[in-house]
């Protein structure tokens, strides 16, 4: 398999296939790290972007046309299962973008068939990746807020609206991903409502709420129908409470509490501080994750099991949603 014009010795060349509105980025990370072999876009104008973003660098427009041992897929979600499945059974290592599919069947089928190849399967939930979330899992795990009480999330913009997957598909899987993270299990039980206003029976805003063991709840409002770019994570424990704001990027910790005195609640207040993380771009540490699980061959943070785990709370929460928000318990598989 070739290592093409953009690849560097020493690096795994890999292919991205897909240069649109997110492709594009990953396409440039990979060039930066030397990675970059090849670029695959069925459209005149991505095949144009790429050759602008990665001079030098192959670019094909038939995904049969791809030759490199390892790709990166940026492509619609409702191609995702089709095209995954044909890298793994060709013998490739995949890095694919969220959502890993849209059923958890398909994804279930995708984890077996990268064990049964032996090829690595990572899905795009970059937010892990993030310093700052990073940092907020290390001071969870670490007890420095003490016992977490809840969770929210709010993704919020005027943003790209799509037709093949609905707000809850396109922005929570994010949300999802870390909020299992920083709790480190699945929630029991899943409610999601919203409302379909551009496009029929394509949520454009929902809000899913998540119960987890001991009585911690996560709240995840996601909207592309929104005046304000709003990213915003908070964390609130029993000792102090942090809040992560990913479009001001500062993270902050809050030594605020409620302590019962006299049987009575009594608001403790303290000032924020500032916590300091890494500034390299959370996008380019991933994409130099899944090199290294590919040179490595040890599963990145973000594996197929990571996704399929992400797969059903969404597959749940929808399953909610189109019920009127009806609660789904998650029972054990």
């Amino acid at each position: 398999m070739t290592t093409g014009t953009g690849a560097r010795r020493g690096v795994p060349p890999v292919a991205v296939i897909g240069c649109g509105y997110w492709g594009k980025n990953l396409v440039r990370n990979f060039y930066q790290l030397g990675a970059l072999a090849m670029v695959c876009d069925a459209t005149e104008a991505g095949r144009a972007l790429a050759a602008q973003i990665a001079p030098g660098v192959p670019v094909v427009a038939d995904i049969e046309d791809v030759t490199t041992g390892a790709v990166v897929i940026a492509t619609p979600a409702v191609t995702h299962y089709e095209i995954v499945r044909h890298a793994l059974e060709t013998g490739r290592d995949v890095f694919v973008e969220k959502p890993l599919a849209l059923t958890y069947a398909q994804g279930a089928r995708l984890v077996q068939i990268a064990h049964e190849q032996r090829r690595i399967l990572m899905v795009g939930h970059v937010l892990e990746y993030h310093p700052a979330i990073v940092r907020l899992v290390e001071m969870v795990r670490n007890g420095e807020l003490g016992d977490v009480h809840y969770i929210y999330s709010n993704r919020l913009s005027l943003g790209k609206v799509r037709r093949e997957e609905n707000i809850l598909w396109s922005f929570a899987p994010h949300d999802v991903a870390v909020i299992i993270r920083l709790l480190g299990a699945l929630p029991l039980q899943v409610a999601s409502s919203g409302g379909s206003y551009l496009q029929p029976n394509v949520a454009d805003v929902t809000v899913t709420s998540l119960l987890f063991d001991g009585g911690v709840r996560a709240h995840i409002h996601v909207s592309w129908l929104h005046p304000f770019k709003e990213q915003r994570l908070v964390v609130i424990g029993s000792r102090k409470m942090a809040s992560f704001d990913d479009v001001a990027k500062e993270l902050v910790l809050y030594d605020q509490r409620v302590e019962v005195r006299e049987g009575e609640p009594v608001p403790i207040r303290g000032a924020g501080e500032p916590v300091e993380f890494d500034r390299t771009e959370p996008l380019r540490l991933e994409c130099e994750a899944f090199l290294r699980a590919v040179a490595m061959r040890e599963p990145p943070l973000t594996d197929g099991e990571s996704g399929l785990r992400v797969l059903r709370v969404l597959q749940a929460a929808q399953r909610s949603l189109v019920t009127g928000g009806e609660p789904v318990p998650l029972v054990e598989r």
